[in-house]
Parts: C-alpha cells; sequence; structure tokens
C-alpha cells in the first residue's frame, strides 16, 4: 500500500476501521499477490484454508474458484515461468483481427501480424 497518496491511505485505514471485514480481505488478498510473486508454494495451501474459512463471501467464492483449478495454480505459485508474453501477442493478434472484421481477408491479416513483427512493410502484391 505504498504506493497510494496521503488521502487515499487515510481513507483505507478508515475503513479498515469501520468494517474489519475490509481489513480481512485486504491482508488475504495481499498474502495471495506475495504467493505469486515469491513463488511460495507451500504455504499456498494454507493460505487457501484461510480463505475459505473467511467470513467474507466473494474471498470465498474466490478461493473455491482457485480449489476447482488446484494445479494450474499450484504451478502458477511455484514456477517462475509466465504465459504473460504468449497471452500478450495473442491479445494483439485479436485486436488486429477485430479491427479488420469485415474488411479484408486472411491475406492483408498475414501481411499486418508480419509487419509488425519483421518492422519492414509487406511486399506481397496480395496485400491492399
Amino acid at each position: 500500500m505504498t504506493d497510494l497518496s496521503d488521502t487515499a491511505a487515510q481513507y483505507v485505514t478508515a475503513l479498515k476501521h469501520l468494517c474489519p471485514q475490509i481489513a480481512q480481505a485486504q491482508d488475504l488478498l495481499l498474502q495471495f499477490r506475495t504467493l505469486l510473486q515469491d513463488h511460495d508454494s507451500p504455504d499456498f495451501d494454507q493460505w487457501l484454508e484461510r480463505s475459505e474459512q473467511s467470513a467474507i463471501s466473494e474471498v470465498v467464492g474466490f478461493s473455491q474458484g482457485l480449489r476447482r483449478d488446484y494445479a494450474a495454480v499450484k504451478a502458477a505459485c511455484s514456477s517462475p515461468w509466465s504465459q504473460g508474453q504468449t497471452e500478450g501477442q495473442v491479445n494483439r493478434l485479436k485486436t488486429i483481427k477485430r479491427q479488420m472484421y469485415g474488411r479484408a481477408g486472411f491475406a492483408l491479416l498475414r501481411c499486418r501480424v508480419l509487419h509488425q513483427l519483421a518492422a519492414s512493410p509487406c511486399h506481397q502484391p496480395t496485400c491492399t
């Protein structure tokens, strides 16, 4: 929470005093973020138990969703590898495709994607 302004930090502190559930939710979710950042897989099971026993329905629902995909989340908590680069490229490709929807065929889509990857003009005669 160090990135909050003084006013925002005071507001959060006041909210946590008025509603202890907000403080509990913040603590649990900050712990989860730390688990992912530090790749601390052994603590994940303990965190999951604590979050499922909390009185906050949103946190319980979140943790139950994590439990359904336990193997993937456990791997994310222990592996230094990320799908971020792949997901970013897929998102970029889908954005280009959406921009061109109904306007051109595969040849132009191919040129736009390859043009951005190679950073050089596409010289195929089918690109119009």
